[in-house]
């Protein structure tokens, strides 16, 4: 949950699965797999591809309607070879599956691209790697955080436009920044981009602060102003963050061109239906004290930076910046949207 993430110091190796006969990627299996496979399922596996992994409970949020019918399409997928999972072991409770992209589904992805499996730089034991890594909480987290915003009551005419996964990022802005995310949202005729720094209390705050010299840079070398949403854990800690935040900000050459804001997990109600990042928690870096109520809901921080330009986006790059579709390393294709189409999550959706 976003109010209470697992901590990566509480996964205590993965649980072993009972042994289930699954199918061999044979080409016989993938011709079976043309008339199986739905939209949604080929929407499951290029998430999968973009964000490495993502749990149960993530997966049926975003494009199912109801947990039991998204359990039951997740285990015909995994029977199939098109996803794979590992369930891993925590102290207390229990934990989600977890989904990762398994061959049959990887042959799939590069099929549709016209390319081979090894140009989409899939290899099967390095996506199932992340089960080990030491980061897992951490991408679990990120994942959190954005299902909340995306799956945030529609009724208000909100969404969210677009996900990029910390790779293609780091593969498009690597050599200044290194985001956790980038994500653009839309909510009553008010549009906001921004890069996410997920905190999660495994780094020192501040290295947390002196990433906003890349961020500096990138303004300066694209001459594009994108807002850093700084996402810490408890009050505490983000008053800490903020007062380094302030030093770093302050020493940068034209600190307007890095608008920062920051919020923390403990301003949500855990007892909310949809406890969301796009409340009013944001706390801009360089707000005037004195203020009645300083914190801001996410599509009205622009309101405070009337010097950013409007958002500026290309279908082709996923819904993501222009300026990075000059990027001498591109991921193969666009980011898949952060949602199915609409007609795949409404009630009579659950078995399509």
């Amino acid at each position: 949950m976003i109010t209470n993430p697992t901590k990566q110091r509480e996964l205590r190796g993965h649980k072993a699965l009972r042994p289930t006969p699954r199918m061999a990627n044979t080409a016989e299996h993938q011709a079976t797999l043309a008339q199986r496979l739905t939209a949604r399922d080929r929407w499951i596996i290029r998430m999968l591809h973009e964000h490495r992994v993502l749990t149960a409970h993530q997966i049926t949020a975003l494009a199912f309607p109801s947990f039991r019918s998204g359990r039951q399409r997740l285990r015909e997928l995994y029977l199939w070879g098109v996803v794979d999972r590992f369930q891993p072991f925590v102290s207390v409770g229990t934990a989600p599956m977890h989904y990762v992209l398994a061959p049959a589904g990887a042959t799939i992805l590069a099929a549709e691209e016209g390319v081979e499996v090894k140009d989409l730089g899939y290899r099967h034991h390095r996506a199932f790697g992340i089960a080990h890594s030491l980061r897992l909480a951490h991408t679990v987290g990120v994942a959190d955080w954005f299902t909340a915003l995306a799956t945030t009551d529609p009724t208000r005419n909100r969404a969210l436009c677009a996900w990029w996964s910390e790779t293609r990022c780091a593969r498009h802005f690597g050599d200044l920044i290194k985001p956790d995310a980038y994500g653009r949202w839309t909510a009553e005729g008010s549009e906001i981009e921004f890069f996410l720094e997920y905190d999660f209390g495994t780094e020192p705050l501040t290295t947390l602060a002196a990433k906003l010299t890349g961020y500096s840079a990138l303004a300066e070398a694209t001459g594009i102003s994108t807002p850093v949403l700084v996402w810490l854990q408890t009050s505490r800690r983000e008053a800490t963050a903020r007062r380094l935040l302030h030093q770093a900000w302050h020493q940068l050459d034209n600190p307007q061109s890095v608008p920062v804001a920051t919020a923390t997990a403990e301003l949500l109600n855990p007892q909310a239906p949809h406890p969301s990042p796009a409340g009013a928690v944001w706390l801009p870096l360089d707000h005037h004290s004195g203020q009645v109520n300083p914190r801001r809901e996410l599509h009205r921080l622009p309101e405070l930076w009337p010097h950013l330009p409007a958002p500026s986006t290309d279908s082709a790059s996923g819904g993501g910046p222009v300026l990075a579709l000059d990027s001498p390393r591109p991921l193969l294709g666009p980011a898949p949207a952060p949602l199915p189409p609409a007609a795949l999550r409404g009630p009579d959706a659950g078995r399509r």
